[in-house]
């Protein structure tokens, strides 16, 4: 499923640790939002991962699924593309 992922991180180290996360799951669109295409083990091991490094009493990360019929509506004003897959070809 294709998320779109933002955070709200008061302390500038924990902040950096979770975009360094985040960027080894899917692609920076804006400075607190990420998008990701995730399955449900993927979902759940990035979740557990950002727990660790969060203060979960000052911090917020939202997880926004967004279904194949919602993400083709996605409309960008400025700068930027819609994150894809890159295609994968098997030889």
């Amino acid at each position: 499923m294709f998320y779109a992922i933002s955070y709200d991180i008061r302390d500038d180290r924990r902040r950096l640790q979770a975009a360094k996360i985040l960027k080894n799951y899917g692609q920076r669109v804006q400075l607190s939002v990420f998008e990701a295409e995730l399955d449900e083990k993927t979902l759940a091991r990035l979740q557990q991962r950002l727990g660790r490094c969060l203060d979960l009493a000052e911090d917020s990360v939202r997880f926004y699924p967004l279904c194949a019929a919602c993400t083709a509506k996605i409309s960008i004003l400025g700068q930027g593309v819609v994150t894809q897959d890159p295609e994968v070809i098997i030889i």
